[in-house]
Parts: structure tokens; C-alpha cells; sequence
């Protein structure tokens, strides 16, 4: 049914005509040099504009190289998005990244990051809040085909249909991804028939009528706002130009840009408007001369701000969004608990500190997770939040950046610390980068079960945590006991920033202590002397602080410093204990290349060289991958090296 009147039908030509317009000018600004890099949408405007035209201004998109549509028609100042595409400070991302590989809350749009199909994920988390918040809401993300080859494609509609998520997910058939056609990234008839398999609804339009993409969008958001469900929409279009301007249309065969030529969007739809009477030509002419001034306005203004004056300190000071510290201590009574028991503890407390806090992961509801973590907690909260999911890393993890867009904290569990792998894309590039690159934290915690001497192999006793610490944008905690466990498992759940929660497998069920009831939080970055020496320090973390600890029983004057956070790291203490016991040794069970060793000894050498009479060493597991055979483990292990490394700079 044709919804459309002929004021409708104004608007969506004036919004269909502005992105055409700004690429003609930026092609002729990318030839004088004033722009560095375009990636043109020419051809393919109406799937851009029809989409977020149907859309409630409310709904987020999420957005890829083509869709200059979707800012316009959201009406962000241009100034604002020519600033962007020049680096500059009133653009969205203080210079820190190009084109449209940006977000903007204010106008509820996600841009992509070149990684393509993340972005499909985070809008399944978008509509994942408006779903648990019973809102009549929607998300919409677009992908291309060539994007659809890619595993989170898989994985973003896998836990969309099993969850029943209210989004679109529209895949801009533009026959090439850069050179490659359809026929060598496809063998099925139509990208659409793939919802089939998904269990879920798919239609497939002519993306180049406006028209048919607004009212397809209009739909479709009609039934899903009203019963829940994802929907696979496939846009057949064409892309005029080359990926990128550099790339050309060599490989584009003459006859098939002039069959695409035929149809181009705007001329089309300029005509039927024409032939309709809803428009004259003098009047199309004069929206023409109408919208070219606009953009020679704002060019103008773009143009006049002045270029940015990097700083350091600016820079650091936005990897993390910032909060208040407040330290909290429970005046509940003490129990004794193990590792385990003090983090099934603090998730709890946290699930109910926290209203809207989704715990996600594999087996974690009616099973309680493979170490019984989350044991009971489906009972207690219900299974809106406290999900089992597909064995889909990469799209829960997306999930998770979504919900955080909404304001939603998350825990995501990894079954074992090894399987963050299959998810490894959307913590470094996503999740680590978001809040620098355009001011969006991710309020993430994800739980690493971690660690070696349990004779589990290769495959699930790695350890994985200096993958991270070299990832500005995370956070990583590592506690030794349960009192540290619950505190900082805590603390990570009321920082908005990700972090990497490490818990190793071998002290879950190792000793007990006394813990707090209730709450209280430890904060990040202040290590714990857990024993005092003169003779050496020892810097340590996670099971190393049992080997050094238990070393203390026949070695005196051991100082023992647990970092309890790896990220931040706190190397005020371990100087401090350096320049007392003039010897350093830094124990951990990762291997001993490029280790978070390297590093402390690293600063060790620099700061406080002179106060050294051996030098900074370091014991670590051994640079192989860890073996099965509990015999080979042993060998592996830092621990096995650890005594002879201690008494040789004791004798230095």
C-alpha cells in the first residue's frame, strides 16, 4: 500500500539529492587534496536515505562506508561531518579517525570500523535493550555482500533469531566488494534465501527506488516493533565508483555501468515526481541550486577552523572515560569462602546492586557455568539476564558494546580464557577503542577463566592476558585470593570501561578465607604487599603469588608484591620495594617473550637502575605452547624455575 503524499514524497527527494551533491563536491575536493580519502556511495543513496527516513529518529543505525545518507538525513550539521573528513576538533572523533568510521549518541548513529561485520552484533545489542526494556523500538544495521562472507554476518543473525531481537539487518547488494563479483563471493541465488536457515523473515527490494526501500522499512518496523523478530533485507543496487577513488572501475565490464547508469536514483526519481506533478522541472532546479549553496556554506565554515594543536596529555587522558573512585567496605560479617565461592558471591551482589546488569555466556543459566560461577543466579534474577548464549564469542561480545550504547552494563563469561580468540576482533577494535576514538564507553566485564597446572592442554590452559595488556582501552585485573576476588570483581562492575577479568582455575577450589558479606570494591592499580622482605622483591600476580609465597617458607627475606591488576599497573609499589631490597625478579606463568615480565623489568631498569646490585630478572613458563602431559606442564611451569632464579640473585 502506498503510504506516501506528495509532501512525503518533497522530503525524500530534497534528503535524496543532499548526499549526491556533497560526494560531487568531495570528488572535486579529493582531487585538489583537501580530503584525504572517499569511498563514494554514488548510485546507491536511496537504501541510506529511504532506511533512516522510515526510521523514529530514536532508533540507532549503524552504519558503513556508503551510507552518507543516514547523517545527512539524520541532519548533522554538515560543517560538523566536512570537519570530520578534514580531522578536525569539531568533527566527531578529534582527529583520531577518518570518513565515517565514527558514532554520534546525539543523533543515534554507529559507524563501522574496517573490520566490516562487527557493527551487525552491536546493533543486535541495541535492540537486546530495547527488547529487555519492552520498549517498541528497533535497530538497523547495514552490511554490503562481500561483508556477509564474514563470521560475525554467521553469528549476528544466529543469536538475533534465537533471542528474537527487533532488528533489521540490511545487506546493500552493490555487486562488487572492491573488485571481486558476486559470483566469487556467493553461490546461492539471492543473499536473502539465507534467512531461511537463520529461522527468520527475509524480503529483497530494488534498493535503487526510494520509494519501495521507505515503505519496505516501514513494514517491516511495523511488525517487529509489535512481535519482536529479526529481518534480513537485501537491496539490490550498484556501486558507479570504485571502493575507494584510488581503486577505479577498470574491472567493471562497460555494459553493466551502463545498464546501472539507466537507473540511477535521483534521475529516476526526479522524473516520476515530474510526470506525477508533484514537482516541476524549475522547481527541482531550484532545490538543485538550494542544496549546492548549503554545501558551499558549510564547506566555508569547515574550512575556517583552525587545524588541530595536538597533546599528549589530551590524548592519554581519553583512552579510559573517567570516573569517581569510592572506596566502600562492607560491615556485613566474614565467611569463610573459596576463590570460586567469592566471585559467585560478587556476581550476585552485583545483579543486585545493578537493576539492569545481563550476565551472558555459555552453559551460565540452569547449568551455573562449567566451574559454577553463576550457579543459582538464573533462579534469582530470571533468564532475561542471566542468558545462556550460542557458541557465538564474537556476537555476544558485539552484544555487550550494544547494551553498553544503551546504557546497560554486561558480564560476559568465556568458558575457558583460550575461546576469547573467536572474539578477539570485537574487544581490541571495538570495545578497547570506542570511547577514544568517539566518546562511547564500554561498560564490559568479561571473565577469563585462565591458567595452566590442571592438565587441560593447549586449548585451555593458555595464558592470555598480556594479549590485552598491550591494547590501550582495557582494563585487566588479576586477582590471587578470594578477598581480592570479590573486591575487584566488584570494582569492575562499577568502572565503565572493559575490562578483563582474570580468574585462574587452579585457586578456584585451592584454599579459603575469610571474605566480607555484602559489598565493598578494591580499586585498580594498587598492588598488595602480601609479605615484607629485605633481601629481594618479587613481583608477581594470579598463581604466582602460591609459588612465591609458598618459596617465603624457606627463603627469608622475600618481599612479595601481588600487582593484583596488570592494567592499570602499579609501579609506584614495586619501585618503592626495589630501592629497599636493591634485587627485582618478576614471576608469571605466561611465557617469557614479550611477557608483562619484559615490561616491569623494562621500567625497573630505567627508574631505579642505580638502586639495583643484580640485575632485574625475570622466571616465566616456557616459550612453548603448554602441554597436556601434566610431566611436560611441570617442566613448563615458571615454578620449576623459580628457586634457582631466586638464590642466584640472592648470591649475585
Amino acid at each position: 500500500m502506498n503510504i506516501l503524499n506528495s509532501e512525503i514524497k518533497i522530503d525524500l527527494y530534497k534528503k535524496l539529492l543532499l548526499p549526491r551533491l556533497i560526494e560531487e563536491k568531495m570528488l572535486i575536493l579529493l582531487r585538489q587534496g583537501r580530503i584525504s580519502k572517499w569511498f563514494s556511495g554514488i548510485g546507491q543513496e536511496a537504501i541510506s536515505v529511504g532506511c533512516t527516513a522510515a526510521m523514529d529518529f530514536d532508533e540507532t543505525i549503524f552504519t558503513m562506508h556508503r551510507n552518507l545518507g543516514v547523517f545527512t538525513t539524520r541532519e548533522i550539521p554538515l560543517s560538523r561531518l566536512f570537519s570530520q573528513w578534514e580531522g578536525k576538533m569539531n568533527g566527531f572523533t578529534k582527529g583520531r579517525d577518518r570518513s565515517f568510521h565514527f558514532g554520534t549518541n546525539e543523533y543515534n548513529i554507529v559507524g563501522m570500523i574496517s573490520h566490516l561485520g562487527p557493527q551487525l552484533s552491536l546493533a543486535g545489542g541495541v535492540a537486546f535493550a530495547h527488547k529487555l526494556r519492552k520498549e517498541k523500538k528497533l535497530s538497523l544495521a547495514f552490511t554490503g555482500e562481500g561483508g556477509t562472507s564474514q563470521g560475525e554476518f554467521h553469528e549476528a543473525l544466529n543469536v538475533a533469531s534465537v533471542w528474537k531481537l527487533p532488528v533489521i539487518f540490511v545487506i546493500e547488494n552493490n555487486g562488487y566488494g572492491l573488485s571481486t563479483p558476486i559470483n566469487e563471493q556467493y553461490a546461492c541465488k539471492h543473499l536473502s534465501d539465507r534467512a531461511v536457515g537463520y529461522g527468520m523473515q527475509s524480503s529483497r527490494i530494488d534498493g535503487n527506488d526510494i520509494e519501495t526501500v521507505y515503505q519496505e522499512i516501514k513494514r517491516i518496523s511495523e511488525i517487529i516493533k509489535n512481535d519482536p523478530q529479526p529481518w534480513l533485507l537485501e537491496c539490490d543496487t550498484f556501486r558507479m565508483r570504485g571502493h575507494e577513488e584510488a581503486s577505479g572501475i577498470k574491472y567493471v565490464p562497460k555494459e553493466l555501468l551502463e545498464e546501472w547508469a539507466k537507473k540511477d536514483p535521483i534521475a529516476n526519481y526526479e522524473m516520476r515526481l515530474v510526470n506525477e506533478g508533484v514537482l516541476s522541472k524549475s522547481e527541482i532546479e531550484e532545490i538543485h541550486r538550494q542544496t549546492k549553496a548549503y554545501i558551499e556554506h558549510e564547506l566555508n565554515v569547515a574550512f575556517d577552523e583552525e587545524d588541530l594543536s595536538p597533546s599528549v596529555e589530551d590524548e592519554v587522558n581519553d583512552i579510559y572515560m573517567p570516573y569517581p573512585f569510592t572506596q566502600l567496605e562492607s560491615n556485613e560479617a566474614v565467611a569463610e569462602k573459596r576463590l570460586i565461592d567469592a566471585i559467585a558471591d560478587g556476581l550476585d551482589v552485583a545483579m543486585s546492586r545493578h537493576s539492569e546488569l545481563v550476565m551472558m555466556g555459555q552453559d551460565i543459566a540452569e547449568y551455573g557455568g562449567v566451574f559454577k560461577a553463576t550457579e543459582g543466579l538464573v533462579e534469582k534474577y530470571g533468564k532475561s539476564r542471566v542468558r545462556n548464549t550460542p557458541l557465538c564469542e564474537s556476537a555476544i561480545l558485539g552484544i555487550a558494546m550494544g547494551l553498553s550504547i544503551k546504557g546497560i552494563k554486561s558480564m560476559v563469561e568465556m568458558q575457558f580464557s583460550d575461546f576469547v580468540t573467536c572474539g578477539f576482533n570485537q574487544i581490541v577494535n571495538n570495545l578497547a577503542k570506542m570511547y577514544y576514538r568517539w566518546g562511547q564507553n564500554a561498560d564490559v566485564v568479561i571473565r577469563m577463566p585462565t591458567g595452566g597446572t590442571v592438565g587441560a592442554g593447549p586449548f585451555h590452559s593458555q595464558s592470555t592476558e598480556v594479549w590485552f595488556a598491550h591494547v590501550p582501552g582495557l582494563k585487566i585485573a588479576y586477582p590471587s585470593n578470594a578477598y581480592d576476588a570479590k573486591g575487584l570483581l566488584l570494582q569492575s562492575f562499577e568502572d565503565p570501561n572493559p575490562v578483563m577479568f582474570y580468574e585462574h582455575k587452579a585457586l578456584y577450589r585451592q584454599n579459603s578465607e575469610l571474605v566480607p558479606e555484602g559489598y565493598y570494591n578494591l580499586e585498580f592499580g594498587k598492588a598488595n604487599i602480601v609479605k615484607e622482605g629485605n633481601r629481594l622483591t618479587i613481583v608477581t600476580y594470579g598463581l604466582g603469588v602460591s609459588w612465591a609465597m609458598k618459596l617465603s617458607e624457606t627463603i627469608e627475606g622475600l618481599e612479595i608484591i601481588d600487582l593484583r591488576t596488570l592494567v592499570p599497573l602499579d609501579m609506584e609499589t614495586v619501585l618503592s620495594s626495589v630501592k629497599k631490597t636493591s634485587r627485582a625478579l618478576v614471576l608469571h606463568e605466561d611465557n617469557m617473550f614479550a611477557g608483562i615480565g619484559a615490561e616491569i623489568v623494562a621500567e625497573i631498569n630505567e627508574k631505579v637502575f642505580e638502586y639495583l646490585d643484580a640485575p632485574a630478572t625475570r622466571v616465566a613458563g616456557l616459550d612453548t605452547p603448554i602441554p597436556f602431559s601434566k610431566i611436560l606442564e611441570s617442566q613448563y611451569m615458571a615454578n620449576a624455575r623459580l628457586k634457582l632464579e631466586v638464590e642466584k640473585l640472592l648470591n649475585y
